[in-house]
């Protein structure tokens, strides 16, 4: 049923449980999977321009991060070779649907609260934005009671 699968992830506590759920779920249908980080180019234009360069790396270095955590949990799930790891730039809702689209997959998996918590409400503007522009199934993956701190 699933052959490709998209895992959306900013290196976010919540979007590290997308990553487990979207290997489980890939594991059951031997399906490829891409984990994608895209560098928000709107937060970087809008960051003060002193800062912007520094700010523009420390956001590709947390995607270096978050992507080596994907291709570790797949490892640790003795699916070495079945992560296809890729940055975009970009704004990120349109980037993760815009991915899926041509790489043809199947499903696209995001945690609901990354790096922006408080500031999407019910889904996490980013989830919800590709929830609203995929024309594929989008896996959300819910941010554990705990990890919330109250909000």
């Amino acid at each position: 049923m699933f052959d490709t699968v998209v895992i959306a992830t900013d290196g976010s506590a919540t979007a590290e449980r997308a990553v487990t759920a979207a290997l489980d779920l890939a594991g059951q249908f031997d399906a490829t999977v891409h984990a994608l980080y895209v560098v928000d180019s709107g937060e970087v234009a809008g960051s003060p321009e002193a800062v912007r360069e520094e700010f523009e790396q420390a956001l590709a270095t947390t995607g270096g991060k978050a992507l080596t955590f994907a291709r570790e949990a797949a490892e640790a799930e003795e699916e070495e070779d079945a992560v296809v790891t890729t940055v975009r730039e970009g704004d990120p809702a349109k980037e993760i649907c815009r991915y899926a689209e041509e790489i043809d997959a199947d499903v696209i998996a995001t945690g609901t609260r990354g790096r922006h918590g408080e500031h999407g409400y019910l889904l996490g503007s980013v989830a919800e934005g590709v929830v609203r522009r995929a024309e594929i199934p989008v896996l959300t993956v819910r941010q554990l009671e705990e990890a919330t701190n109250g909000l």
